[in-house]
């Protein structure tokens, strides 16, 4: 199947309307993840690794210290920069329906909002006030072990990435990594070097599989491999907020 390309009108929310959004769906629906190509722009990119070390963030983490990887990594603090809002609150309502979906396939009496705002108000209701959009760094051999962004009780299934430098010219290696656990096999790496401002879209904790006896959950993990040169930095978008 082919990748998904938005258009080249100006502006995130116009790019976010042209994407097709039907193929889109049938991926996440099959694969648990999807690349979208051309998203941010080179400058919108730029602005953000230049954003780096002075941005309004409430939390930095050295991944080395806490066994996640090595690297580094800052939480955004509101007010989030507009490029942010704006990919939220454009793409949610275009994956919330196939959040519901899984729900429904999986018989799990959980249903989530159709636009963000209604998103964020549940996580704050629940206690869940803390922005948890990131930007990421790695320098040579920076890596990131697999895992899951859930961060509290209320977490939507989905989320998104943005790498901002350029695969083999800004950096080598820093593939993104993402494994499903195949029923009673092995887990299965796919492994993807999106380009720099394409959008990847994939599944926080689970995504709803059908077998040959109805729907399973199939549990999903991400991660980075280890970078061989230069620096690498992604911007990461999760539609719910932390407890801390």
């Amino acid at each position: 199947m082919e990748t998904p390309v938005a258009s080249s009108i100006p502006g995130i929310t116009n790019r976010i309307a042209t994407i097709n959004w039907e193929q889109v769906t049938h991926q996440l629906h099959n694969k648990g993840f999807v690349v979208v190509k051309d998203i941010l722009n080179q400058q919108e990119c730029d602005t953000l690794i230049a954003d780096y070390d002075t941005g309004n963030y409430r939390k930095t983490v050295n991944m080395d210290r806490y066994r996640y990887g090595s690297g580094e990594y800052k939480y955004y603090d509101y007010p989030l920069p507009g490029v942010i809002n704006e990919l939220r609150e454009s793409v949610y309502p275009n994956i919330a329906p196939v959040a519901n979906a899984w729900m429904q396939e999986l018989g799990i009496d959980k249903r989530f909002p159709l636009t963000h705002p209604e998103m964020k108000k549940l996580s704050h209701d629940n206690g869940q006030l803390k922005p948890t959009a990131l930007i990421l760094k790695y320098g040579p051999g920076g890596f990131n072990t697999m895992h899951q962004d859930l961060y509290g009780e209320v977490y939507f299934p989905m989320q998104m990435v943005f790498v901002l430098n350029q695969a083999n010219a800004d950096f080598t290696g820093g593939e993104f990594v993402i494994t499903e656990q195949i029923p009673r096999a092995q887990s299965k790496a796919n492994v993807l070097t999106p380009g720099r401002g394409d959008m990847v879209i994939f599944t926080t904790n689970f995504r709803s599989a059908k077998g040959t006896k109805g729907y399973h959950r199939v549990n999903m993990k991400h991660g980075v491999s280890p970078l061989h040169s230069g620096n690498r930095h992604s911007l990461g978008i999760i539609f719910h907020d932390a407890l801390s």
